[in-house]
């Protein structure tokens, strides 16, 4: 049974797939940026270290104190990495020498020990900076002294290389993932093409197969076919004993009723008083009521039981309607009535269950000898319309009384001008049940002049 709204197995692995896709995308686009942007800042911070040493390697003292010659190179080498602004510093102590006297120093004590340079970020000038700063000890008027050389650079060109390292992390998750959903739906159809070819080989299987499961198959859907073949074998026995208990039920029900109903009709040749008679004559009835009941169960029975295992084989609709009709035939003559066909000599033929079929089509024939008045004519006919075989009996008996179609194929019901009649109210059922099993349908209809046309309607086969 298929419960509403479950999400498909198919669906589901795709999803979760997907889901690993794009937090596996993610993380490498997280991954990239970051070790990106600590590469473009471990390379700028050895080019503005770089710059700072060499400018603090021109730091000369004399009797007149520290001087320096500025080397445009170390300029020329950050200038050339991107287009950031520099800013510098040279400062004696706290006494600036040289540049920015505004630039921030170090907030601990570098040491001229230190032989590279130490690197701080700190905002600067509505902007942010990252700093190189070194110290080293000069002999100035034969005294060391100590000189900060500070060195900053705005950050945009790492910015800039982060965000280009960023852009093509970005474009290099959305491929990933991309590729990662193609794969998904692959690795999903390789995954469940054992379900779907365990579902093809039970699929061709006709409605009586029902065989044991032994299709090559995953040992994880072992256990759903061990459980598949239990329920096969659980519905093979059922249906078994569905089968005999029909068949047994018909010749213990019929049986007994026949006997009865000669024994009645004997009596009543016998009977030599009329209240006798008369109650023979309503026994008969009665078991003729009964008998037809049963007949009618059991054969509702049999259409039930069969229209979920139709046999599927060609049917001639000309020979099996002549067939039912010349069984009729002595019913008919009882009754003075005449039997006439039309087109049964045409090849129609159609796909379905032979015993089925003649089931209706006597439920059918049986309804129109039944309510014919004598001296009657009951007309069959055979013919193509719009593609569909159309099977028709009509009559002259009593119509249908103004009850729609509907009312009439519900089981047990019977219209209001028939209660004179035995009947048991399942002939339109079983009818409209074998013609809905085939894909066709049931048509009844009343002629202007009287009577009723039953057509059934069958797909070509």
């Amino acid at each position: 049974m298929k419960r509403t709204g479950a999400i498909s197995l198919r669906k589901r692995l795709v999803l979760q797939l997907l889901a690993l896709a794009a937090a596996l995308a993610v993380l490498l686009y997280v991954t990239v940026r970051t070790v990106a942007g600590d590469a473009a800042e471990e390379t700028l911070d050895g080019v503005l270290g770089a710059a700072t040493l060499a400018i603090a390697d021109e730091l000369r003292g004399g009797e007149d104190g520290v001087s320096i010659d500025l080397p445009h190179e170390a300029f020329s080498i950050l200038g050339s990495i991107s287009q950031d602004r520099i800013f510098y510093r040279i400062a004696v102590g706290e006494v600036t020498v040289t540049g920015y006297d505004d630039l921030p120093a170090p907030a601990r004590k570098l040491g001229s020990g230190l032989a590279s340079p130490v690197f701080y970020t700190l905002p600067y000038r509505q902007t942010q900076v990252r700093v190189a700063a070194v110290e080293r000890v000069v002999l100035a008027d034969n005294a060391p002294v100590a000189v900060t050389v500070m060195v900053a650079q705005t950050r945009t060109g790492q910015d800039t290389i982060a965000a280009r390292v960023a852009n093509r992390a970005a474009g290099l998750g959305l491929g990933v993932f991309a590729l990662a959903a193609i794969l998904s739906m692959i690795t999903a159809g390789s995954v469940l093409r054992p379900i779907d070819r365990l579902a093809e080989a039970v699929g061709r299987r006709g409605p009586r197969d029902l065989r044991s499961v032994d299709h090559p198959s995953p040992a994880e859907l072992v256990p759903l076919i061990t459980a598949l073949n239990g329920f096969i074998a659980r519905l093979r026995a059922a249906l078994t004993r569905t089968e005999t208990f029909i068949t047994e039920a018909a010749h213990h029900i019929r049986t007994p009723l026949a006997t009865v109903r000669a024994k009645a009709e004997i009596a009543l040749r016998r009977a030599e008083t009329e209240e006798a008679r008369d109650t023979l004559r309503a026994v008969i009835r009665s078991v003729e009521e009964s008998a037809r009941s049963a007949s009618q169960l059991l054969d509702h029975a049999t259409v039930v039981y069969r229209s979920d295992r139709l046999a599927r084989e060609p049917v001639d609709l000309g020979k099996l309607v002549a067939g039912v009709a010349q069984s009729f035939a002595p019913t008919a003559e009882l009754k003075d009535l005449a039997i006439r066909t039309q087109g049964l000599e045409a090849a129609v033929t159609v796909t379905g269950d032979r015993l089925l079929l003649e089931s209706a089509l006597r439920n059918l024939m049986d309804n129109a000898v039944k309510y014919s008045p004598p001296d009657e004519e009951i007309l069959i006919s055979l013919e193509v319309v719009d593609g569909l075989a159309r099977v028709a009996v009509s009559d002259r008996g009593r119509g249908l009384s103004g009850v729609n179609q509907a009312e009439l194929t519900r089981r047990f019901a019977r219209g209001g001008n028939v209660r004179d009649i035995v009947g048991s109210g399942l002939g339109l059922t079983i009818v409209d049940e074998v013609t809905a099993a085939h894909g066709g349908r049931l048509d009844l209809s009343e002629h202007a002049e009287g009577g009723t046309c039953a057509a059934l309607f069958l797909p070509l086969g």
